[in-house]
Protein backbone atom coordinates (compact mmCIF):
# COMPACT_ATOMS: atom_id res chain seq x y z
CA UNK A 1 0.00 0.00 0.00
CA UNK A 2 1.88 3.03 -1.43
CA UNK A 3 0.64 6.66 0.43
CA UNK A 4 0.25 9.80 -1.58
CA UNK A 5 -0.56 13.55 -1.00
CA UNK A 6 -3.45 14.90 -3.00
CA UNK A 7 -4.05 19.11 -2.60
CA UNK A 8 -7.83 19.91 -2.44
CA UNK A 9 -7.40 22.75 -5.03
CA UNK A 10 -6.29 20.25 -7.89
CA UNK A 11 -9.26 18.07 -6.97
CA UNK A 12 -11.24 19.04 -9.22
CA UNK A 13 -8.42 18.99 -12.20
CA UNK A 14 -7.71 15.49 -11.21
CA UNK A 15 -11.88 14.34 -11.68
CA UNK A 16 -11.82 16.11 -15.14
CA UNK A 17 -8.47 13.69 -15.94
CA UNK A 18 -10.83 10.88 -14.68
CA UNK A 19 -14.23 11.96 -16.80
CA UNK A 20 -11.97 11.67 -20.19
CA UNK A 21 -11.26 8.00 -19.78
CA UNK A 22 -13.96 6.69 -17.37
CA UNK A 23 -18.26 7.06 -16.93
CA UNK A 24 -17.77 8.95 -13.04
CA UNK A 25 -20.48 8.26 -10.10
CA UNK A 26 -19.68 10.32 -7.41
CA UNK A 27 -22.56 11.90 -4.32
CA UNK A 28 -24.32 14.86 -5.01
CA UNK A 29 -26.51 16.95 -3.31
CA UNK A 30 -30.61 17.06 -4.23
CA UNK A 31 -32.03 19.39 -1.90
CA UNK A 32 -31.46 18.17 1.84
CA UNK A 33 -30.59 14.88 0.92
CA UNK A 34 -27.55 12.92 -1.05
CA UNK A 35 -27.35 10.61 -3.98
CA UNK A 36 -24.98 8.78 -6.16
CA UNK A 37 -25.54 9.96 -9.76
CA UNK A 38 -23.04 9.95 -13.05
CA UNK A 39 -21.46 13.11 -13.25
CA UNK A 40 -19.62 15.64 -15.54
CA UNK A 41 -18.03 18.14 -14.03
CA UNK A 42 -16.25 18.06 -11.16
CA UNK A 43 -18.09 21.12 -9.41
CA UNK A 44 -21.13 18.57 -8.83
CA UNK A 45 -19.41 16.14 -6.67
CA UNK A 46 -19.85 16.55 -2.72
CA UNK A 47 -17.23 14.42 -0.87
CA UNK A 48 -18.29 15.86 2.52
CA UNK A 49 -21.86 14.49 2.75
CA UNK A 50 -23.89 12.28 5.03
CA UNK A 51 -25.55 8.91 3.98
CA UNK A 52 -26.85 9.08 0.37
CA UNK A 53 -30.57 7.45 -0.29
CA UNK A 54 -29.07 4.68 -1.90
CA UNK A 55 -26.42 3.07 -1.90
CA UNK A 56 -23.76 2.67 -4.31
CA UNK A 57 -24.65 -0.98 -5.16
CA UNK A 58 -27.28 0.29 -7.35
CA UNK A 59 -24.20 1.26 -9.77
CA UNK A 60 -23.07 -2.52 -9.76
CA UNK A 61 -26.52 -3.97 -9.28
CA UNK A 62 -29.14 -1.98 -11.19
CA UNK A 63 -32.55 -1.37 -9.55
CA UNK A 64 -33.33 -2.86 -13.28
CA UNK A 65 -30.41 -4.29 -15.73
CA UNK A 66 -31.46 -6.64 -18.92
CA UNK A 67 -30.13 -9.96 -18.68
CA UNK A 68 -30.44 -11.21 -22.37
CA UNK A 69 -31.68 -10.10 -25.34
CA UNK A 70 -34.02 -12.62 -27.19
CA UNK A 71 -35.13 -13.12 -30.87
CA UNK A 72 -37.35 -15.94 -31.28
CA UNK A 73 -37.64 -15.60 -35.42
CA UNK A 74 -34.11 -16.17 -35.14
CA UNK A 75 -33.35 -18.79 -32.30
CA UNK A 76 -31.07 -15.94 -31.16
CA UNK A 77 -29.98 -15.38 -27.07
CA UNK A 78 -27.34 -12.70 -26.42
CA UNK A 79 -26.49 -12.18 -22.90
CA UNK A 80 -25.85 -8.40 -22.06
CA UNK A 81 -22.86 -7.35 -20.70
CA UNK A 82 -21.42 -4.09 -19.76
CA UNK A 83 -17.66 -3.46 -20.21
CA UNK A 84 -16.97 0.37 -20.28
CA UNK A 85 -14.90 1.52 -17.61
CA UNK A 86 -16.54 3.30 -14.35
CA UNK A 87 -15.15 5.11 -11.39
CA UNK A 88 -16.93 5.80 -8.04
CA UNK A 89 -16.24 8.45 -6.25
CA UNK A 90 -16.61 9.10 -1.98
CA UNK A 91 -17.73 5.45 -1.36
CA UNK A 92 -18.29 5.45 2.72
CA UNK A 93 -16.39 2.54 4.33
CA UNK A 94 -19.87 0.78 5.56
CA UNK A 95 -20.42 0.74 1.47
CA UNK A 96 -17.05 -0.26 0.74
CA UNK A 97 -17.68 -3.84 2.97
CA UNK A 98 -21.53 -4.12 1.30
CA UNK A 99 -19.62 -4.67 -1.83
CA UNK A 100 -17.22 -6.94 -0.44
CA UNK A 101 -20.19 -8.86 0.60
CA UNK A 102 -21.63 -8.89 -2.57
CA UNK A 103 -18.55 -9.64 -4.43
CA UNK A 104 -18.16 -12.72 -2.18
CA UNK A 105 -22.27 -13.29 -2.87
CA UNK A 106 -21.78 -12.99 -6.76
CA UNK A 107 -18.46 -14.85 -7.28
CA UNK A 108 -20.10 -18.33 -5.63
CA UNK A 109 -20.80 -20.87 -8.26
CA UNK A 110 -22.84 -20.67 -10.25
CA UNK A 111 -21.24 -17.03 -10.69
CA UNK A 112 -23.35 -13.89 -11.69
CA UNK A 113 -21.24 -12.93 -15.49
CA UNK A 114 -23.35 -9.69 -15.30
CA UNK A 115 -22.54 -8.49 -11.96
CA UNK A 116 -18.92 -9.47 -12.26
CA UNK A 117 -18.54 -7.73 -15.82
CA UNK A 118 -19.53 -4.82 -14.23
CA UNK A 119 -17.45 -5.50 -10.78
CA UNK A 120 -14.29 -6.01 -12.66
CA UNK A 121 -14.51 -2.41 -14.91
CA UNK A 122 -15.78 -0.67 -11.89
CA UNK A 123 -12.83 1.36 -9.65
CA UNK A 124 -13.88 2.21 -6.25
CA UNK A 125 -12.49 5.49 -4.99
CA UNK A 126 -13.02 5.35 -0.93
CA UNK A 127 -13.17 7.90 1.77
CA UNK A 128 -12.60 8.02 5.27
CA UNK A 129 -15.87 9.10 7.74
CA UNK A 130 -14.53 11.22 10.41
CA UNK A 131 -18.08 11.41 12.31
CA UNK A 132 -21.13 9.55 12.10
CA UNK A 133 -23.24 9.97 9.00
CA UNK A 134 -26.86 10.13 11.38
CA UNK A 135 -28.07 9.66 14.30
CA UNK A 136 -28.62 5.90 13.30
CA UNK A 137 -24.84 4.90 12.43
CA UNK A 138 -23.77 2.32 14.61
CA UNK A 139 -20.58 1.14 11.53
CA UNK A 140 -18.23 1.01 15.09
CA UNK A 141 -20.83 -1.71 16.45
CA UNK A 142 -20.11 -3.88 13.07
CA UNK A 143 -17.07 -3.29 12.19
CA UNK A 144 -16.89 -1.31 9.30
CA UNK A 145 -16.13 2.11 10.68
CA UNK A 146 -12.16 1.62 8.81
CA UNK A 147 -11.66 0.76 5.24
CA UNK A 148 -11.76 -3.39 3.93
CA UNK A 149 -8.40 -4.93 3.46
CA UNK A 150 -8.88 -4.67 -0.66
CA UNK A 151 -9.86 -1.57 -1.84
CA UNK A 152 -8.47 0.32 -4.96
CA UNK A 153 -8.10 4.19 -3.68
CA UNK A 154 -9.02 5.53 0.02
CA UNK A 155 -9.46 9.23 0.86
CA UNK A 156 -8.95 10.60 4.04
CA UNK A 157 -10.02 14.74 4.37
CA UNK A 158 -6.68 16.38 6.59
CA UNK A 159 -7.80 19.56 6.09
CA UNK A 160 -6.15 21.10 3.16
CA UNK A 161 -5.17 17.87 1.82
CA UNK A 162 -6.39 14.38 1.08
CA UNK A 163 -4.22 11.34 2.25
CA UNK A 164 -4.33 8.92 -0.61
CA UNK A 165 -3.88 5.32 -0.15
CA UNK A 166 -3.34 2.92 -3.09
CA UNK A 167 -4.44 -0.25 -2.58
CA UNK A 168 -4.49 -2.27 -6.14
CA UNK A 169 -3.29 -1.50 -9.94
CA UNK A 170 -7.22 -0.23 -10.41
CA UNK A 171 -6.22 2.89 -8.19
CA UNK A 172 -2.85 3.44 -8.67
CA UNK A 173 -3.76 3.73 -12.36
CA UNK A 174 -5.92 6.37 -11.63
CA UNK A 175 -3.47 8.36 -10.76
CA UNK A 176 -1.04 7.83 -13.93
CA UNK A 177 -0.55 11.00 -15.66
CA UNK A 178 -1.87 13.33 -13.02
CA UNK A 179 1.39 14.88 -11.75
CA UNK A 180 0.34 17.14 -8.98
CA UNK A 181 0.61 14.45 -6.26
CA UNK A 182 2.89 15.06 -3.12
CA UNK A 183 4.94 12.49 -1.20
CA UNK A 184 4.17 12.50 2.27
CA UNK A 185 6.18 14.23 5.13
CA UNK A 186 6.50 13.42 8.72
CA UNK A 187 4.41 15.87 9.25
CA UNK A 188 1.65 14.13 7.31
CA UNK A 189 1.68 11.37 8.82
CA UNK A 190 1.39 13.17 12.33
CA UNK A 191 -1.56 14.67 11.73
CA UNK A 192 -3.07 11.58 9.84
CA UNK A 193 -2.34 10.03 13.10
CA UNK A 194 -4.17 12.75 14.86
CA UNK A 195 -6.91 12.91 12.23
CA UNK A 196 -7.91 9.10 13.11
CA UNK A 197 -7.20 9.38 16.67
CA UNK A 198 -10.07 11.96 17.29
CA UNK A 199 -11.74 9.51 14.48
CA UNK A 200 -12.68 6.55 16.87
CA UNK A 201 -14.03 8.50 19.82
CA UNK A 202 -16.16 10.40 17.81
CA UNK A 203 -18.21 7.54 16.98
CA UNK A 204 -20.16 5.86 19.79
CA UNK A 205 -20.88 2.01 20.57
CA UNK A 206 -24.90 2.06 20.28
CA UNK A 207 -25.86 -1.66 20.38
CA UNK A 208 -26.01 -3.55 24.06
CA UNK A 209 -24.18 -6.76 22.33
CA UNK A 210 -21.14 -7.70 20.29
CA UNK A 211 -21.13 -7.99 16.99
CA UNK A 212 -19.70 -11.90 17.63
CA UNK A 213 -22.92 -12.53 19.70
CA UNK A 214 -25.62 -11.49 16.85
CA UNK A 215 -25.96 -15.09 15.66
CA UNK A 216 -26.53 -16.84 18.53
CA UNK A 217 -29.24 -13.85 19.72
CA UNK A 218 -31.11 -14.48 16.73
CA UNK A 219 -31.14 -18.31 17.42
CA UNK A 220 -32.28 -17.51 21.20
CA UNK A 221 -34.93 -15.09 19.92
CA UNK A 222 -35.99 -16.69 17.34
CA UNK A 223 -39.35 -17.40 19.62
CA UNK A 224 -39.70 -13.98 20.44
CA UNK A 225 -43.08 -11.91 20.78
CA UNK A 226 -41.12 -9.38 19.68
CA UNK A 227 -41.59 -10.56 15.90
CA UNK A 228 -45.65 -10.35 16.48
CA UNK A 229 -45.20 -6.54 17.94
CA UNK A 230 -42.91 -5.32 15.00
CA UNK A 231 -45.51 -7.33 12.62
CA UNK A 232 -48.46 -5.40 13.64
CA UNK A 233 -46.47 -1.92 13.19
CA UNK A 234 -44.67 -2.79 9.95
CA UNK A 235 -46.59 -1.69 6.83
CA UNK A 236 -44.58 -4.43 4.20
CA UNK A 237 -43.65 -1.46 2.33
CA UNK A 238 -39.87 -2.61 1.40
CA UNK A 239 -38.45 0.67 2.20
CA UNK A 240 -36.23 -1.06 4.25
CA UNK A 241 -34.86 -3.54 2.03
CA UNK A 242 -34.63 -0.85 -1.12
CA UNK A 243 -32.33 1.27 0.53
CA UNK A 244 -30.08 -1.83 2.29
CA UNK A 245 -26.78 -1.65 0.52
CA UNK A 246 -26.50 -5.58 1.01
CA UNK A 247 -30.01 -6.70 -0.05
CA UNK A 248 -29.57 -8.30 -3.67
CA UNK A 249 -32.79 -9.94 -4.00
CA UNK A 250 -34.43 -9.64 -7.06
CA UNK A 251 -37.55 -10.90 -9.60
CA UNK A 252 -36.32 -12.03 -13.19
CA UNK A 253 -39.21 -10.82 -16.07
CA UNK A 254 -39.58 -11.36 -19.90
CA UNK A 255 -40.13 -8.37 -21.53
CA UNK A 256 -41.77 -9.26 -24.90
CA UNK A 257 -42.14 -6.39 -27.89
CA UNK A 258 -45.24 -6.38 -29.35
CA UNK A 259 -43.94 -8.54 -32.41
CA UNK A 260 -43.90 -11.27 -29.72
CA UNK A 261 -40.28 -12.26 -31.12
CA UNK A 262 -38.31 -10.00 -29.95
CA UNK A 263 -37.46 -9.21 -26.28
CA UNK A 264 -35.28 -9.30 -22.80
CA UNK A 265 -35.01 -10.93 -19.99
CA UNK A 266 -34.90 -8.58 -17.26
CA UNK A 267 -33.38 -8.26 -13.62
CA UNK A 268 -35.42 -6.13 -11.49
CA UNK A 269 -35.04 -5.35 -7.69
CA UNK A 270 -37.30 -7.66 -5.18
CA UNK A 271 -37.85 -7.62 -1.26
CA UNK A 272 -39.01 -9.67 1.35
CA UNK A 273 -41.06 -7.30 2.83
CA UNK A 274 -43.39 -7.17 0.23
CA UNK A 275 -46.87 -10.22 0.30
CA UNK A 276 -46.49 -12.98 -1.36
CA UNK A 277 -42.87 -12.37 -1.88
CA UNK A 278 -42.35 -16.25 -0.18
CA UNK A 279 -45.28 -16.96 -1.99
CA UNK A 280 -44.42 -20.53 -4.24
CA UNK A 281 -46.77 -22.92 -6.86
CA UNK A 282 -50.08 -23.82 -5.09
CA UNK A 283 -50.48 -20.67 -3.01
CA UNK A 284 -48.55 -21.42 -0.48
CA UNK A 285 -46.76 -18.85 1.26
CA UNK A 286 -43.83 -19.23 3.50
CA UNK A 287 -44.06 -16.11 5.13
CA UNK A 288 -47.67 -15.05 4.93
CA UNK A 289 -47.66 -12.72 8.23
CA UNK A 290 -45.49 -9.60 8.55
CA UNK A 291 -43.86 -10.69 11.77
CA UNK A 292 -42.33 -13.77 9.27
CA UNK A 293 -41.14 -11.08 7.28
CA UNK A 294 -39.99 -9.31 9.42
CA UNK A 295 -37.88 -12.17 11.69
CA UNK A 296 -36.53 -13.56 8.45
CA UNK A 297 -35.10 -9.97 7.70
CA UNK A 298 -33.10 -9.77 10.97
CA UNK A 299 -32.41 -13.29 10.93
CA UNK A 300 -30.86 -13.11 7.16
CA UNK A 301 -28.79 -9.70 8.04
CA UNK A 302 -27.57 -10.97 11.75
CA UNK A 303 -26.93 -14.54 11.05
CA UNK A 304 -27.70 -16.27 8.17
CA UNK A 305 -25.04 -14.10 6.07
CA UNK A 306 -22.35 -14.43 8.63
CA UNK A 307 -22.95 -18.56 7.91
CA UNK A 308 -23.22 -18.33 3.72
CA UNK A 309 -20.63 -15.95 2.31
CA UNK A 310 -18.81 -15.22 5.74
CA UNK A 311 -19.52 -11.55 6.03
CA UNK A 312 -21.13 -9.99 7.94
CA UNK A 313 -24.94 -8.86 6.55
CA UNK A 314 -26.04 -5.51 8.14
CA UNK A 315 -23.01 -3.00 7.80
CA UNK A 316 -24.39 0.09 9.95
CA UNK A 317 -25.25 2.71 7.62
CA UNK A 318 -28.51 3.26 8.97
CA UNK A 319 -30.30 3.60 5.83
CA UNK A 320 -33.46 1.39 7.26
CA UNK A 321 -34.44 3.17 10.01
CA UNK A 322 -34.02 6.51 8.46
CA UNK A 323 -36.74 5.32 5.69
CA UNK A 324 -39.08 3.19 7.80
CA UNK A 325 -42.30 5.09 8.14
CA UNK A 326 -43.12 3.60 11.32
CA UNK A 327 -39.96 3.85 13.74
CA UNK A 328 -38.84 -0.02 12.99
CA UNK A 329 -34.72 0.37 13.57
CA UNK A 330 -32.22 -2.49 13.76
CA UNK A 331 -30.65 -1.04 16.92
CA UNK A 332 -33.97 -0.94 18.54
CA UNK A 333 -35.14 -4.56 17.61
CA UNK A 334 -31.73 -5.88 17.99
CA UNK A 335 -31.25 -4.14 21.77
CA UNK A 336 -35.12 -5.08 22.73
CA UNK A 337 -34.24 -8.71 21.76
CA UNK A 338 -30.80 -8.87 23.97
CA UNK A 339 -32.71 -7.17 26.41
CA UNK A 340 -35.54 -9.44 26.63
CA UNK A 341 -33.52 -12.48 26.52
CA UNK A 342 -31.06 -10.80 29.36
CA UNK A 343 -33.93 -10.95 31.41
CA UNK A 344 -35.53 -13.97 30.71
CA UNK A 345 -32.11 -15.84 31.43
CA UNK A 346 -31.60 -13.97 34.70
CA UNK A 347 -35.54 -15.25 36.09
CA UNK A 348 -34.31 -18.84 34.85
CA UNK A 349 -31.38 -18.41 37.13
CA UNK A 350 -32.73 -17.10 40.12
CA UNK A 351 -35.65 -20.23 39.32
CA UNK A 352 -32.68 -22.45 39.62
CA UNK A 353 -31.22 -21.08 42.95
CA UNK A 354 -34.46 -21.25 44.84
Amino acid sequence: MTLKMLPKEVVSDWTELILSDYRLIAPQRVQDRYTFREIDSANQIELDYGTTILPPKKVLLPTHEDLIHFNVAENLVEPVLEDFPVVILGVHTCDMHAISMLDAVFNQDPVDQHYLSRRRNTTLVSIECLSPCSEHSFCKDMGTLSVPEEFDLHLTDLGSTYAVYIGSEKGKKLLDGFNYMLEPTSEDHNLINRVMSKKWSSFPYRLDADVTELPSLMTLGFRSSLWDELGERCLGCGSCTIVCPTCYCFDVRDEVEFSLTTGERARVWDSCQLNQFASVAGGHDFRPKQSDRQRHRFLRKYKYQSIAPGLVGCVGCGRCAESCLVDITPVGVLNQLFRRHSAARKIRQEVLIQ
